[in-house]
């Protein structure tokens, strides 16, 4: 309520804590001046830039005709939870069932249930940066610590199980792995995510393994689960995924959690006076994503690696740019802090922020911010984005540093 005095009252210190996305507010900026007739090249995108397969949108089309538009239980529908159990016993042998599974409004609603079930006041939350940038909202937003971990190039931004065990306190309840990682694109080795399985179990730490980008390896490379290297992780390890990154289905709003019974019966009651059940109509398109053909995705991912191997082949060509080369997902995260310190087009860059306002303004290209990941000496590229796009993009950040 507005007082006569234009004032309104405080709001909650949890609210006014909150940073807002640097990713979203990017792609704002740059869709604003798109609306002006300003040729944008976008590379802030964190989603696939195909159409949602054909038999996925026919499925909903189908749940509408059916009149399938009423509630679901608030946990999402017995046959996609099932399905969800049973991608993980086809791809990691894992014995789920459907009450070790929650379907929610997307990955990030179930990865902010899941902070509000386990976490209180006061307890700490490991993660490495370069970090997705919500992870640290949602951690302080359950009135948790993040305690978040530098990383290097060196060692694709992973997060050190040396590190880890030395950050580990009696307040520490849950480390997160995300792999493949946004913003990064690096995928963490078996050999370091074994170790860090061991710290779990030594402690007794939950693991959220973020697998967004499960689908999305390339070079045939083996993706590995935290949740089946070892006796004990399926009961530690709750897993979070999504039909957004692997299906082109950003905008449809399906998630899930696979975990112990426990952990996921606390994350549902929170979610029933929430959200409630996840979009009857996507529920029925993700069940069809998951159980239907699967061509697509190996198109799309086929499609990501050849942008991958193009705009790493255009960064190497920038100097004194550096990066780790992508294993998944489809971002970039090159180091460009030796540039930091120049006057660019009257501007002084100083860091990313500075660096993606001269680009954005300059050269007309939108980048996200390294800092907004917690690595203030680079900036994300998404190559989800078309061959062409790519190369007029990179095409136009080395002019504008040259």
């Amino acid at each position: 309520m507005r007082r006569k005095d234009g004032t309104i009252k405080a709001l909650s210190k949890r609210a006014q804590g909150v940073t807002p996305s640097a990713t979203l507010a990017i792609s704002a900026k740059a869709k604003a001046m798109q609306a002006e007739g300003l040729d944008v090249i976008g590379f802030g995108a964190g989603e696939p830039d195909f159409d949602t397969p054909d038999n996925i949108k026919d499925a909903a089309k189908d749940a509408l005709d059916a009149g399938f538009t009423k509630y679901t239980p608030a946990s999402g529908t017995v046959e996609l939870k099932n399905a969800v159990a049973a991608r993980f016993q086809k791809t990691h042998g894992i014995d789920y069932a459907a009450e070790n599974v929650l379907i929610s409004c997307g990955g990030k609603h179930a990865l902010y249930n899941f902070f509000q079930a386990v976490c209180d006041p006061g307890d700490e939350v490991i993660f490495a940066a370069p970090y997705w940038v919500s992870y640290p909202e949602m951690v302080k937003l359950a009135g948790g610590v993040p305690v978040v971990l530098e990383t290097e190039e060196a060692d694709n931004y992973t997060l050190s199980p040396d590190a880890a065990r030395a950050a580990v306190t009696d307040r520490t309840k849950a480390l997160i792995v995300n792999s493949p990682s946004n913003p990064t694109g690096t995928m963490y080795s078996l050999e370091r995510l074994e170790a860090l399985a061991e710290l779990a179990l030594e402690h007794d730490l939950y693991v959220v393994a973020d697998e967004i980008y499960d689908e999305l390896v390339f070079d045939n490379l083996p993706f590995y689960s935290l949740a089946a290297l070892r006796p004990g992780m399926e009961s530690l390890t709750v897993i979070f995924n999504a039909v957004s990154k692997t299906y082109s289905m950003t905008g449809w709003r399906v998630g899930w959690t696979v975990g112990a019974a426990p952990v996921v019966k606390a994350m549902a009651g929170i979610q029933s006076h929430s959200t409630s059940n996840p979009t009857s109509i996507a529920q029925k398109a993700a069940l069809e994503a998951l159980t239907g053909p699967q061509d697509a995705v190996a198109v799309m991912r086929g499609a990501f690696q050849e942008r991958r191997d193009l705009i790493c082949g255009l960064l190497d060509g920038i100097e004194d740019v550096t990066y780790a080369r992508p294993q998944g997902a489809f971002y970039v995260f090159p180091n460009f802090s030796a540039h930091y310190g120049r006057e660019l087009g009257g501007k002084r860059i100083e860091s990313s922020f500075d660096l993606a306002d001269y680009l954005l303004e300059a050269v007309q290209t939108a980048v996200v911010p390294g800092g907004a990941f917690g690595d203030d000496r680079c900036i994300r590229l998404s190559f989800a984005a078309s061959p062409e796009t790519i190369e007029e993009g990179v095409g136009r950040i080395a002019a504008a540093l040259a």
